[in-house]
């Protein structure tokens, strides 16, 4: 008896190392994503299904993910990152992206094929859309006229004066000032930048925040009143406050896309692309929209949606709307000219 104890404690400890060791061995998946852009029950069941345990980190700005990524090596790499579109063309154009294998994504034929092929990426080799939509501006109906916000432009009116919330985005508040200067907002000359941030300057006074994390915290609690903000945020800060409305302006949103892309130094391949085709399933697509309010492109989702949310303007922006915002495009070595402003207009 005395030696089969020894044996079964022996084959008892055997099996603990042995679990343990698979424990340490378990598949991972690095993700760089945006704040609050995918629910943590989400990556836990893929996590279920797949054994995959998921390392999930956040960026703020595209600016952000783009020097991190800069900075990895082939032992410190992520496998999944959410660039935006711009910026999928400029990591491409550095080969700091590798082709996607579509033939691995059965749930690919979801996206609408309207929302494929976009100038930044032709071919989606590097990119596939995980949600789309348009910057716009918030306002706080029980404080402010919202007869008197129809535009861009009024976000300068003086008696906006350290209300106004504008994104932690170098780009969007640029789009913003070349588009009322009668520019394109992805203008390569030093001149047209130089004067979008002189124009900017001068709305400094009525600036409360800059915020790209949680955009629409700052109106719920309270502590500004109108400002920018992307149309999902506008759908989260609405359900807490139904004061708190969005406005398309006059001059056109700003179009904006974020996309799944897996860096060049990957470590997990195979992981990224059964996270996309995961993320892929109507089911998921329709979470995703009803709980974090983002315009997904999933053919299946609406089917599960109610009606009402169907029919929602921010969770789905209507067509002209959508083709009069425009896109931003990569700008090449002149986006070195638009941080060197920005850095100059956050320090004002």
């Amino acid at each position: 008896m005395k030696i089969l104890s020894q044996s079964l404690k022996a084959l008892f400890i055997s099996a603990n190392a042995l679990f343990a060791t698979a424990a340490l061995a378990a598949e991972q998946l690095y993700i760089y994503n945006w704040t609050d852009y995918i629910p943590s029950d989400l990556v836990a069941q893929f996590t279920k299904e797949t054994g995959i345990e998921v390392n999930y980190s956040t960026f703020e700005s595209n600016e952000e993910m783009y020097s991190k990524l800069k900075l990895t090596t082939d032992k410190s790499g992520y496998d999944l990152v959410f660039p935006s579109s711009y910026y999928v063309a400029k990591m491409a154009k550095e080969g700091m992206l590798q082709p996607l294998d579509q033939s691995k994504l059965k749930n690919l034929h979801q996206i609408p094929e309207n929302l494929l092929n976009k100038d930044f990426d032709p071919e989606n080799k590097y990119s596939l859309p995980y949600v789309y939509g348009l910057t716009g501006i918030a306002v706080n109906v029980s404080v402010i006229d919202p007869e008197s916000v129809k535009s861009w432009a009024d976000l300068w009116k003086p008696q906006f004066k350290n209300k106004v919330l504008l994104t932690a985005d170098a780009r969007e508040i640029f789009h913003i000032a070349l588009l009322l200067d009668g520019k394109s907002p992805n203008t390569k000359d030093p001149a047209e930048i130089k004067a979008a941030y002189e124009r900017l300057t001068k709305l400094l006074p009525n600036v409360a925040a800059f915020n790209s994390d949680t955009p629409e915290l700052p109106y719920i609690q309270g502590e500004v009143d109108l400002g920018m903000i992307w149309n999902g945020s506008a759908y989260m800060a609405a359900k807490e406050n139904p004061d708190i409305k969005f406005v398309y302006p006059k001059e056109g949103a700003i179009f904006w896309m974020d996309n799944y892309s897996i860096p060049k130094h990957a470590r997990n391949i195979e992981g990224a692309h059964k996270f996309i085709d995961f993320m892929l399933r109507p089911e998921h697509a329709k979470i995703i929209i009803e709980r974090m309010g983002f315009s997904m492109p999933n053919k299946g989702a609406k089917a599960l949606l109610k009606p009402e949310d169907v029919q929602n303007p921010l969770l789905f922006p209507p067509e002209e709307e959508v083709k009069k915002g425009i896109f931003q495009a990569d700008v090449g070595d002149a986006v070195d000219i638009y941080e060197r402003y920005w850095n100059l207009l956050k320090t004002n």
